[in-house]
């Protein structure tokens, strides 16, 4: 009945799913066009090859992957079903992969075979530079005949997919949610479909939770054989692929930042002579937009600016990161880091630990309700009620410092059983 629920509601979203994947693609090309537009002509040519071609350092799948999520999970588009495995890793996008990727990588060396699927493209480049099978999870009526067996199916944090652990499930896969999460805000919308959640947790063998009041909560849907075993974000960390330099006494990063956060910081930031300001937008299509916005302020308070994907170099005063992959690179070099996605209440905060692994003074705003947990184990995050008091703190000199961490080998056993 449930899987006849689904495809019902495939049938009916077919043509909005295919209007929105071309409308998607028709949508970033336009916004490149007109950005290129107003650069100069000498180098109009240029920017507008820069920004349909992926640099090095992009993570965007090969012309032999598939490049649209959409159209791979609904419509199974170039996104054959994957082999049988021993260990299959389910994890939704960028950040979340690389979060596996260590955990992928030991067991690599002892499994004969491993899996991973994932939501979104960005999610699909990062997998596939360290695991040769990759697919994106397509929609659930399609996973009774879509999926394969696996000896054990790894589901990290609150990728709950009825069909996805009880298929797995049913062909005798241990099914483990690693690093589950709950928070107190989204608990309530969570015990409105109680019987949907009771049922998908019946099919789970392990929960490991990141902390003992995300535990409670998830018992309270009705998770059992819990372990509490921290963050496992905090179990890794990773490392700079390169070394950058600048020659800026001062910098200032604006991290993962998300729609109107640029603007709300850049109203209020006024940079000294020996201040650098690098911002790193949460997600790529919106590199066009805040390159535009930023060239525009920057202009307007006599500051250099630049791409880093048109010089690969930190020399203007303001650089906008729209590298995939170069965050960690440039929180090597960091003095003080702004870390977005906690200036409104809809998106819950972003990693601290990442900032903090450099001793990076770390500010963010408000609302970090997804990642408290990693908050309570760092050190010196200053809170900004607005945009205003992150800006006037992101001059001062301080640091953050991880307090406490998880054990990777613990985790690994758990996974390896």
């Amino acid at each position: 009945m449930y899987n006849a629920i689904c495809a019902f509601l495939l049938v009916l979203a077919s043509p909005f799913l295919l209007a929105l994947s071309f409308g998607r693609k028709y949508k970033v090309l336009l916004s490149n066009e007109l950005g290129n537009s107003r650069i100069s002509s000498k180098n109009s040519k240029i920017s507008s090859e820069n920004s349909r071609i992926p640099s090095k350092n992009s993570r965007i799948p090969s012309k032999n992957q598939p490049k649209n999520s959409i159209l791979a999970r609904f419509f199974l588009l170039n996104n054959p079903a994957l082999k049988p495995c021993d260990f299959y890793f389910h994890a939704c996008s960028l950040g979340e992969v690389s979060t596996i990727e260590p955990f992928v990588k030991a067991l690599q060396k002892e499994a004969k075979s491993l899996r991973i699927t994932v939501c979104t493209a960005t999610g699909y480049a990062r997998a596939r530079e360290f695991c040769d099978e990759v697919a994106f999870l397509p929609f659930e009526c399609f996973l009774p005949f879509w999926l394969k067996e696996c000896k054990t199916l790894v589901v990290f944090e609150a990728e709950l997919w009825l069909n996805l652990f009880a298929c797995a499930k049913k062909q005798g896969a241990k099914v483990i949610l690693l690093n589950a999460r709950l928070s107190q805000s989204s608990l309530p919308k969570y015990r409105r479909f109680l019987r949907y959640y009771k049922t998908l947790f019946s099919y789970c063998d392990l929960v490991l939770a990141q902390s003992e009041s995300d535990a409670k909560r998830l018992e309270t849907l009705g998770a059992k054989n819990i372990k509490v075993l921290g963050n496992v974000k905090s179990a890794l960390l990773p490392s700079p692929s390169k070394k950058l330099s600048s020659n800026y006494e001062h910098i200032i990063v604006l991290a993962s930042s998300h729609e109107g956060e640029e603007k709300g910081i850049l109203e209020f930031l006024r940079l000294k002579k020996y201040e650098q300001l690098i911002i790193a937008p949460r997600h790529p299509q919106r590199f066009s937009a805040v390159c535009e916005l930023v060239r525009g302020w920057a202009e307007q308070n006599n500051y250099s600016s630049q791409r880093f994907s048109q010089t690969a170099d930190l020399k203007a005063q303001v650089v906008v990161m729209d590298s995939l992959g170069e965050l960690i690179n440039i929180y090597a070099i960091a003095d003080t880091v702004i870390l977005a996605g906690s200036f409104s209440a809809g998106i819950g905060g972003h990693n601290p630990f990442e900032p903090a692994s450099f001793n990076c003074g770390i500010i963010s705003g408000a609302f970090f309700h997804n990642q408290k947990v990693l908050y309570s184990a760092v050190q010196g995050i200053k809170i900004a009620s607005d945009f205003k008091t992150a800006a006037l703190l992101a001059h001062e000199k301080f640091s953050s410092q991880i307090t406490q961490s998880c054990d990777f080998n613990g985790i690994l056993e758990q996974i390896k059983g």
